[in-house]
């Protein structure tokens, strides 16, 4: 296992998304690569992206995102993926191998408080920096990262009004179940916490970046390849499935009613394909000044 010397890391996040989270994005892997593919196929032509770089994917995740920018790089470029899970880079190091890359590496280590040096030329994060803890700390180190000039892209989701892959479920959930409390065990601030333009401007600017820009990316998304994976995907993960975890022994009595519920809601979007439902993101741009 390749650690990064972390000083200090945020153990009630990282111990929820490696206790909680890990065996379930392990299980519906399949939903959350080839779905998410789609988000960062649409700009990947257009990163600036160079030959010989040295680049840091943040929130790497399975390594898919890390392994294509390898490819981009090349062989005088190198990428160093980190992830606060190991589970998942252990899927990044497997895949590496396989598609016969020694330029890309994965790291286990919190972004938020690794003392990076100022050695990358591109740093990015495909819907991994919606869950900091601190967003200005955690953008302040990411620059501290980047060379003078280099450049950061992220991608996070817009409103859940407009990803109904996820806000559909969660009103199903809601039908049968209460909201979670305040005191819900969670994986950090949540998917929607850098919906907000201006928010984010506002965050990055105080991280002190420049040459800031949104660009919203709408993307079909594949939340199973049949009703019932579907189903088990949206309560497992994501807002329908905080509010089942958080309901307990509630949410196991009414477990068919919801099911049922959301079997029939889901059955709307099915195509050849799968469930295939909307969504919606910001790729958001930006630059260490130096």
């Amino acid at each position: 296992m390749n650690t990064l010397n972390t000083p200090e890391a945020n153990t009630e996040f990282v111990d929820f998304w490696n206790d909680v989270l890990a065996p379930k994005f392990v299980k519906y892997k399949h939903v959350l690569v080839d779905g998410l593919t789609h988000h960062s196929a649409a700009i990947f032509p257009s990163l600036d992206i160079r030959a010989g770089d040295r680049a840091l994917d943040v929130g790497c995740g399975f390594g898919d995102t890390a392994i294509q920018i390898a490819e981009r790089v090349g062989s005088t470029g190198s990428v160093l993926g980190i992830d606060c899970c190991e589970t998942f880079l252990e899927y990044g190091r497997r895949d590496a191998v396989a598609a016969g890359l020694d330029n890309v590496s994965f790291a286990l280590a919190d972004v938020q408080f690794h003392p990076f040096q100022p050695e990358y030329d591109f740093c990015f994060s495909r819907f991994g920096t919606m869950f900091f803890e601190n967003p200005v700390a955690a953008f302040k180190n990411m620059r501290r990262a980047l060379k003078p000039g280099g450049r950061l892209t992220c991608i996070v989701w817009r409103a859940i009004d407009d990803n109904p892959w996820l806000g559909l479920p969660k009103q199903v959930a809601l039908n049968f179940l209460p909201p979670p409390g305040e005191d819900a065990a969670t994986c950090g601030p949540g998917p929607f916490s850098m919906a907000s333009e201006s928010m984010v401007t506002k965050q990055l600017e105080i991280a002190g970046y420049d040459d800031i820009e949104f660009k919203r990316v709408d993307a079909p998304l594949l939340v199973g390849r049949t009703p019932e994976d579907a189903v088990g995907f949206q309560l497992a993960l994501g807002p329908a499935g905080e509010v089942y975890r958080e309901a307990g022994e509630e949410a196991e009595q009414k477990h068919d009613e919801i099911s049922a519920a959301l079997r029939a809601e889901l059955a709307r979007w099915e195509t050849p394909e799968g469930i295939v439902m909307e969504s919606s993101s910001w790729v958001i741009s930006a630059r260490n000044p130096g």
